[in-house]
């Protein structure tokens, strides 16, 4: 398992030990120990998504709000998706900049998140699996986000605009101007 660092601090990319022979692979996807020993990443993860999502359909940017926020550690399982990570925190040098990564379902990556930051991702292939695991349980009245396609945020989710297909609580979401955090 190795640790790579991103621009933003405290978000990384894990590459997983893969062991594979004639029969197929292995790698854990998870191991607290390891991440905690090995990467310098301690944690408790407290619950467990998977998104099922068609080409097209784009999640996020979202995040909790206060003492709701979470640390996640996403993966794609399969298919592709554009990830995208948004630093909300503002006594941070990347503040309000982001980041962004193709995750594919046999590249055997993770993304370790840490508290403060936006995420979204969009399905690039026809299905996309995505799990990922977070540290605080869903509050819906801590629950907000940020719109996609926010001009400040500039972010290039290099995929035809009019195939994206939002939900109608990502389509009313605030522009990172007008955040309160």
């Amino acid at each position: 398992m190795v640790k790579i660092p991103t621009e933003i601090e405290g978000c990384f990319v894990i590459e997983h030990d893969v062991y594979e022979d004639n029969r197929g692979l292995f790698y854990e996807a998870f191991n607290k120990k390891e991440l905690k020993t090995r990467l310098g990443i301690e944690t408790d993860f407290v619950q467990d998504n998977i998104s099922v999502s068609k080409r097209g359909v784009l999640r996020g940017l979202h995040y909790q709000k206060e003492n709701y926020s979470q640390a996640k550690l996403v993966q794609v399982t399969y298919g592709e998706a554009m990830d995208v990570i948004v630093d909300l925190r503002t006594n941070s040098p990347t503040y309000g900049k982001h980041i962004k990564f193709k995750l594919k379902g046999d590249d055997r990556k993770s993304i370790f998140i840490p508290k403060g930051m936006a995420h979204g991702f969009l399905a690039l292939s026809e299905m996309v699996i995505f799990q990922y695991k977070c540290d605080a349980y869903y509050n819906s009245n801590a629950d907000t986000g940020l719109m996609y396609n926010d001009p400040d945020l500039a972010i290039d989710w290099q995929f035809p605009k009019h195939e994206i297909i939002l939900s109608e609580k990502d389509q009313k979401l605030p522009f990172f101007k007008s955040i309160s955090l």
